[in-house]
């Protein structure tokens, strides 16, 4: 059985319903490596180190500081930071209903399950089962650790999800990009279209995904750990940038006429390289023959 990481209440109007949160992700499933003394295989530690003084100093010397200019710290003691901490109230407050089409995915932060707690079962369903008629998502407020966090409350399954959402100053703007002045064509849009088609699915199925590269890693390690051999480098050669024909490399990907021409052009995958092909043996009589 998971193990609920807080409680909370979500203020629904003048509802009130007790709710738990869990982690919606399983962050053990990483692949992590630590520091390690290669000549007694013991893990290192980390030793606090003041440049200044030249000495590895305790943490009973080390307090917080606000750098409020290049090299000027303000210091701040234990009870100082506790004060300037938003109150941790563990209310959800709900702010608005909106469609949730309205939230671009890119706010998407953390996310979290959320289930009812005693006694909250049939206001925290009545609530789940209003987003899902109404199409919408509640934006709330949550105080929390210290800090105070813009969530939604979203319908999944016969449950919901509190999604943590950034802050619009934590968004960087797309303007800072160079995205070029590109001009595309009617018939290169056509394609392009009708190949989105080509590879459309209506429904998500992430079990159709596995993370391919963490297997790899972890059978490698395995091996190591059985055998203890070294595990070696396999080059892939990385296809080369090239300027290529959009139009050849549309019609390559549709399967039209020029697909042998826009294959020789497009750097679709890595291949390797093949051997020059033997010649056949009725070749290799005639010549015999010519030589006579």
């Amino acid at each position: 059985m998971p193990r609920a990481m807080a409680s909370a209440q979500v203020a629904f109007g003048l509802v009130s319903i007790p709710v738990k949160l869990f982690s919606a992700a399983e962050s053990s499933e990483r692949i992590s490596f630590n520091m390690i003394h290669k000549d007694c295989g013991s893990r290192i530690q980390q030793h606090l180190f003041c440049p200044k003084d030249e000495r590895t100093i305790d943490r009973s010397e080390v307090v917080k500081g606000y750098e409020f200019s290049k090299g000027q710290y303000v210091l701040f003691s234990e009870d100082e930071l506790k004060a300037l901490e938003e109150k941790s109230t563990q209310a959800i407050e709900i702010a608005e209903f909106i469609p949730r089409e309205a939230i671009d995915p890119i706010y998407f932060s953390t996310a979290y399950y959320l289930a009812p707690d005693k006694g909250g079962d049939r206001a925290y369903t009545l609530l789940s089962k209003a987003l899902v008629e109404t199409g919408r998502w509640a934006l709330a407020k949550y105080a929390a650790r210290g800090k105070q966090y813009l969530v939604i409350l979203r319908p999944l399954g016969k449950g919901m999800v509190l999604q943590q959402l950034y802050y619009p100053n934590e968004i960087r703007a797309m303007e800072e990009l160079d995205l070029g002045e590109a001009i595309v064509k009617d018939n290169e849009l056509k394609m392009a279209v009708q190949l989105a088609e080509m590879g459309a699915n209506d429904e998500f199925q992430p079990e159709n995904y596995r993370d391919e590269v963490s297997e790899r890693i972890r059978a490698l390690i395995t091996q190591k750990i059985e055998d203890g051999k070294e595990i070696t480098n396999t080059e892939i050669a990385e296809p080369r940038a090239q300027v290529i024909d959009l139009m050849e490399a549309l019609r390559a990907s549709l399967g039209g006429a020029s697909t042998t021409k826009a294959k020789a052009k497009v750097p679709i995958k890595a291949e390797t390289k093949r051997k020059p092909a033997k010649a056949a043996p009725r070749a290799k009589s005639a010549s015999r023959a010519r030589a006579r």
